[in-house]
C-alpha cells in the first residue's frame, strides 16, 4: 500500500518570494484596494509598525522567508516523494460563480502551465523565475482511488480532467511547484479548496475530517509509491494578524485538533482563509511528527498589510 512519507506547509504568495524593493511595489497597491480601509487600518495598527518596514527590518523578514524555502526544498530533495498532492485554493482560476465547488480533484493525465504570468503577479517575483516548463505531470490513477474513497467517506468533490487552457493551473499550485520543484518533475494532484468565496466554504473541523480521510484514501490505495503532501497558502494576509498566526501554528505544533477545528470563520478571509489548506494538512498529518521550521510576519507598509509565512514539514 501506498504511504505518506513528508507533509509540508509552505506559503504561496508571491511575495515570499520578492526582495523588499518589490514588496514596496504591492504595497502601493494595497492604498488603493478597494478590499482594505488602507485609512482605517493605519489607525488601528500596533504601535512601531513603521519600523516593521524599515529597510533593515525588510531585509531580515526576506531572507528569512528565502531560508524557510531552502530549508523545505532540502527535506523535499532529501524525501524524494514517488507523488505530491497540493492542497490549495482556487481564486476564480478555473471554478467562477457559475460553478464553484467546495472541494474538486483534477484526475487527468497532464497539468497545464500558465501561459503567461496573470497581472497580479510581481514580475521580478523569483517564484517562476527561468522556468519554461509548459505542463506538469499529473497522477491520475491515484486521483480516481482518492474520489472514489472521499466519496465514500461523505465528501461530495468535483472532478476534473481538464483545465482552462487560457489559465492554466492555479498560482497555489505551480509558485510552489517551481519553488521547490525547480528542475525536476514530481506528478503533482491539485486538490482545490474553495476557501475564499462564501457562502459555500468548509467549515474548519470539516477541513481537519477531510485530512483524516485524505490520509486514509492515500494508504488504502494499491501501490507502493510515497506520497508527499503540501499545504499551499497562508498564514495572514492582506491584512497580517499575528495572534491568528501564532494560534494556528500553536495548534499545529501542539496537535491541538480543537483550537485547529475552532479558528472563527469571521477570521478567515481573503488570504487569510488559506488557513484551512494547513488544518487540512494537519488532518492528514496527525500521526506525523512536525518540525516547525519559522514564522515569517513580512509587513509591507505602515498599515499592517503583508503576508505572514509559515514554514513547516512533518515526517
Amino acid at each position: 500500500m501506498a504511504e505518506i512519507v513528508l507533509g509540508l506547509g509552505t506559503g504561496h504568495a508571491s511575495t515570499l518570494g520578492s526582495p523588499p524593493s518589490q514588496v514596496l511595489r504591492v504595497a502601493e497597491r494595497d492604498k488603493v484596494d478597494p478590499r482594505i480601509d488602507y485609512a482605517a487600518q493605519l489607525q488601528r495598527v500596533r504601535p512601531g509598525m513603521e519600523a516593521e518596514v524599515g529597510d533593515e527590518r525588510m531585509q531580515e523578514h526576506y531572507e528569512a522567508c528565502v531560508n524557510g524555502v531552502a530549508r523545505l526544498k532540502r527535506v523535499l530533495d532529501e524525501v524524494s516523494p514517488d507523488v505530491m498532492i497540493i492542497i490549495g485554493d482556487d481564486q476564480h482560476e478555473q471554478f467562477l460563480d457559475d460553478n464553484l465547488p467546495m472541494f474538486a480533484l483534477f484526475h487527468g493525465d497532464m497539468l497545464p502551465a500558465p501561459p503567461r504570468s496573470p497581472e497580479w503577479v510581481n514580475p521580478a517575483d523569483d517564484w517562476r523565475a527561468g522556468d519554461t516548463r509548459d505542463a506538469f505531470p499529473a497522477e491520475p490513477d491515484l486521483a480516481n482511488h482518492l474520489l472514489r474513497t472521499l466519496c465514500a467517506e461523505g465528501f461530495d468533490f468535483a472532478r476534473t480532467n481538464k483545465l482552462r487552457a487560457d489559465i492554466g493551473l492555479g498560482h497555489a499550485f505551480v509558485l510552489p511547484y517551481r519553488k521547490y520543484l525547480p528542475d525536476r518533475m514530481i506528478p503533482m494532484i491539485p486538490l482545490m479548496v474553495n476557501t475564499y468565496f462564501p457562502p459555500n466554504t468548509p467549515t474548519p473541523s470539516r477541513c481537519y475530517a477531510l485530512g483524516q480521510a485524505l490520509r486514509s484514501g492515500i494508504e488504502s490505495w494499491k501501490s507502493d509509491k510515497r506520497v508527499a503532501i503540501m499545504s499551499s497558502g497562508g498564514l495572514s494576509h492582506s491584512i497580517i494578524d499575528e495572534d491568528l498566526d501564532h494560534r494556528t501554528l500553536d495548534a499545529l505544533v501542539e496537535k491541538d485538533v480543537e483550537t485547529l477545528c475552532s479558528l472563527p470563520v469571521e477570521e478567515l478571509i481573503r488570504g487569510t482563509s488559506e488557513i484551512r489548506n494547513w488544518i487540512i494538512g494537519a488532518g492528514a498529518f496527525e500521526p506525523m511528527s512536525m518540525t516547525f521550521v519559522d514564522y515569517v510576519p513580512y509587513y509591507r507598509s505602515p498599515a499592517g498589510t503583508g503576508c505572514g509565512g509559515g514554514f513547516a514539514y512533518w515526517t
